[in-house]
């Protein structure tokens, strides 16, 4: 099962993202992590990535963004817990370290 959230960024070309794991499962205390491949943005390593998290019955919330360098996080708190990084000429990934129970939730990329 493929995530595809597709739109238009500042009027231009349309943006494709796909995260291509709908479900992780992974045992406690270990890392899982998420890719999400960016299509149709020439200057990949300058858009803002943004990951969100959605626990059941909650709205979604920013976990960070990160753009041409360090990732930005909207808690300080969030530090240790996730990561994201860009690789290459158009994917990046999130990661959520020592994984729990509390954990469970479905996260997102976006882009803009």
């Amino acid at each position: 099962l493929l995530c595809f959230l597709s739109f238009f960024l500042d009027g231009q070309a349309q943006v494709l993202l796909k995260q291509t794991q709908a479900s992780i499962f992974r045992r406690q205390t270990t890392t899982a992590r998420i890719e999400c491949i960016v299509e149709g943005i020439s200057s990949f390593q300058s858009v803002n990535i943004h990951w969100y998290r959605q626990i059941p019955s909650k709205a979604p919330e920013r976990i960070l963004y990160i753009g041409s360098g360090q990732a930005y996080y909207d808690h300080y708190s969030y530090r240790t817990k996730y990561s994201s990084l860009k690789k290459g000429a158009n994917v990046c990934t999130f990661s959520v370290n020592n994984i729990n129970s509390n954990d469970e939730a479905t996260y997102y990329c976006a882009c803009w």
